[in-house]
């Protein structure tokens, strides 16, 4: 027993080692992170995906390194590993904590802890009503350590932790009214929204706090320091913004922020690919306008853009689907945006015929982003719910099902990203609205009709020869 404690002892030395080297010669990063909806999740048709694991994903892409993802139980876990040198740094959407040893990275995010109850429970006006609530939390979590600091001021107030439930699982059980209420942070609140429309963010429980990576004591500062500078350059570059959009883009659809650099970038960015975009409408009939929503919703225009996830280009084609529509460079803006068109008329056209438009075309670019086999699955959920498979309207609140498991565990297609295949589709529409009033439509036919016209009246000009 005592060989067997000694040897633990080694490799758990061995382990803290490694975090303390030289960046120069780390070879791996390890990284703490925790399962949440903000944070982490894996599954077995997509993978590993979560905000900060796309986020650190890139930062280890960065520094040339390979990264190993190391699952924590709890916040206060992740703090206890960190302490004992167990990994490089944390991305588990922490805030700065009260331990001079532990550093901060820059802030990439603000969030605060919301009280979530039912729709149907009796508003909350402060945060003296928490006295006779019971209130569910994640064991070990921020928002747990949160209560207990107030159960001295609300001894009434009755703290349920959970180990195995998280933030998605607790909103269900407020939502569905099995729970009274639970306590989350406000990213996940309106992530759970999404799927359970009937909660509501009840009560403010604190103000907005920094999020930020967190880092070993005795760290090499050089790994700070390149953090803070990438966190700060993917905020200035648009690639923190496209980020954040596609795991919480439906939070606030467009502020009048994102209207303005829309428009700024029209002006700016738009003017080169506007002739593709319209030979795109010539070759397909999708008017250029929609076709260039769809690439600044994907790209921002950018034709070098690269996801996490693999897919390029300014339509951010995957590489099964440019191979298909024979792309031989998904970075070339001409071939991404014919092949991006053709593949959104293939998949209209793909429709069954009782479907009308518009809600056609915003089920094609619903099938444009989470593929035609989960469009398929989710319209036959909708069929088991009785709601309408062919109106987008009654798809918008079918397709976020795609990712809880009761729905995608008896399905061959497995989990889906509908949810974020909602919020691409109406940005979309928002981003037409913008380009149908600023750009005016185009003809193909209208420069023929031209050249047409003037034909006609020089033959009806030239004199007649008697």
């Amino acid at each position: 027993m005592r060989l067997i404690l000694l040897l633990l002892a080694v490799i758990a030395g061995g382990c803290g080692d490694s975090t303390r080297q030289p960046l120069e010669s780390t070879k791996k990063l390890v990284v703490l992170t925790r399962v949440g909806s903000t944070t982490y999740s894996v599954d077995e048709t997509n993978g590993a995906t979560g905000f900060d694991y796309d986020l650190v994903r890139m930062f280890a892409k960065e520094l040339g390194l390979k990264i190993r993802i190391v699952v924590a139980a709890s916040d206060s876990d992740i703090l206890l590993r960190l302490k004992n040198g167990e990994a490089h740094m944390a991305a588990a959407w922490q805030s700065p904590v009260d331990d001079p040893e532990i550093h901060s990275s820059t802030p990439y995010f603000q969030d605060y802890d919301v009280l979530v109850s039912h729709e149907a429970a009796l508003p909350l006006t402060g945060i003296e009503q928490l006295a006779n609530k019971t209130i569910h939390v994640v064991s070990g979590s921020r928002q747990e350590e949160a209560l207990r600091e107030l159960s001295s001021e609300f001894p009434e107030m009755i703290i349920v932790g959970s180990h195995k439930r998280r933030e998605l699982d607790l909103l269900e059980g407020v939502a569905t009214q099995r729970l009274e209420a639970t306590l989350v942070n406000n990213a996940a609140f309106n992530i759970g929204n999404n799927f359970y429309p009937e909660l509501q963010d009840a009560l403010k429980i604190d103000a907005a706090r920094p999020i930020v990576w967190l880092f070993s004591p005795g760290v090499d500062p050089e790994l700070i320091a390149r953090a803070d500078a990438f966190l700060e350059r993917t905020q200035k570059n648009g690639e923190m913004d496209r980020l954040k959009d596609r795991y919480f883009g439906h939070v606030k659809r467009l502020t009048e922020a994102d209207s303005i650099r829309f428009i700024e970038r029209m002006h700016s960015v738009l003017k080169p690919y506007r002739p593709l975009f319209q030979e795109a409408q010539t070759r397909t009939g999708i008017d250029w306008r929609l076709l260039a929503a769809v690439a600044y919703q994907e790209s921002q225009w950018d034709p070098l853009a690269t996801s996490p996830t693999g897919v390029r280009g300014i339509m951010m084609l995957t590489e099964d689907t440019a191979d298909l529509l024979g792309v031989s460079n998904r970075l070339d803006a001409a071939q991404s945006i014919s092949a991006g068109a053709q593949y959104i008329r293939d998949l209209r056209e793909a429709l069954p015929a009782s479907i009308a438009e518009p809600d056609r075309l915003w089920l094609a670019l619903a099938a444009y982003n989470l593929g035609m086999g989960h469009l398929n699955a989710a319209r036959y959920i909708a069929k088991t719910l009785k709601a309408n498979p062919d109106s987008w309207y009654a798809m918008k609140k079918v397709l976020p099902l795609l990712g809880l498991p009761q729905y995608y565990s008896r399905l061959k297609s497995g989990k889906g990203r509908g949810g974020e295949a909602v919020i691409m589709v109406e940005n979309i529409r928002v981003f037409t609205d913008i380009l149908d009033r600023y750009e005016p439509a185009y003809n193909p036919l209208e420069h023929v009709s031209v050249i047409g016209s003037r034909q006609q009246k020089l033959r009806t000009e030239q004199p007649v020869t008697p």
